[in-house]
C-alpha cells in the first residue's frame, strides 16, 4: 500500500486531504525518474514541485536510499551560483562552521523555525497586498501608494518577526541553561 502524507502548502497551512506520496526514482546516469506520471523529469521540474508543495521523495533506484535532501541541495546549488544569490560567502561559511559543533542542532532548529516565521510574515503581506495584480488598475502609481500605505504593516510585521526570531534565541540559551539541551552532561545546566 502506497505512503500517504500530507502536502503543507507555503503558508504553513495543511491542506485538507492526505495526498500520496510522489516517489522520483534516481539513477545511476543522474536522471529522474516519476514513477507516477512514468516518466523523466529534471531538476527544474522537481523545483517546481517544491514551489506547488507537492510532497516528494527521491528515491535511489538502486538501493532505495532517500537522496531528498541531496536533490533539494543541488536545487539550492543551482539557484546560488544562477542570478543573486541568496547567501553571503560570510553566512555560508558560519553555516559550515556549525557542522561538527555542539550547537549543530540548535543552529538548525533556530533556522528552521526563524524560516517558519518570515513565511507566515510574507504570506500575511500577501493577503494584505491581493487584488493589487489586476492588469487593469496596476500601475506604477498605484504601487506606490500602496507601499506608503503598507510602510507602517511591514514594520509592525518585520518588528513581529524579529522579535519572535529574538524570543526563540533566548527560549534555547535558557534550555541550555536548564540542561535541557544537555541532559547529564557535567557543566550544562547543573548550577553550583
Amino acid at each position: 500500500m502506497p505512503a500517504t502524507r500530507r502536502s503543507t502548502a507555503p503558508s504553513g497551512t495543511e491542506d485538507a486531504a492526505p495526498t500520496e506520496m510522489r516517489v522520483l526514482k534516481k539513477y545511476p546516469n543522474r536522471r529522474l525518474y516519476d514513477t507516477r506520471t512514468s516518466s523523466y523529469i529534471t531538476l527544474a521540474d522537481v523545483k517546481q514541485m517544491v514551489l506547488g508543495a507537492e510532497t516528494f521523495e527521491v528515491r535511489d533506484a538502486k538501493s532505495g536510499e532517500d537522496l531528498t535532501r541531496s536533490i533539494l541541495l543541488q536545487i539550492i546549488l543551482e539557484e546560488e551560483t544562477g542570478g543573486v544569490p541568496m547567501f553571503s560567502t560570510p553566512m555560508l561559511a558560519n553555516i559550515i562552521r556549525f557542522y561538527g559543533h555542539a550547537m549543530q542542532g540548535m543552529m538548525g532548529n533556530y533556522l528552521e523555525k526563524n524560516l517558519q516565521t518570515f513565511v507566515e510574515v510574507q504570506a500575511r503581506f500577501a493577503e494584505q497586498s491581493k487584488g493589487l495584480y489586476d492588469p487593469k488598475t496596476f500601475t506604477p502609481e498605484t504601487w506606490a501608494q500602496f507601499m506608503s500605505g503598507q510602510a507602517p504593516l511591514m514594520q509592525g510585521l518585520m518588528g513581529n518577526y524579529l522579535e519572535q526570531s529574538k524570543n526563540l534565541f533566548v527560549q534555547m540559551q535558557e534550555q541550555m541553561q536548564a540542561g535541557a539541551l544537555f541532559p547529564g552532561m557535567p557543566g550544562f545546566g547543573a548550577k553550583r
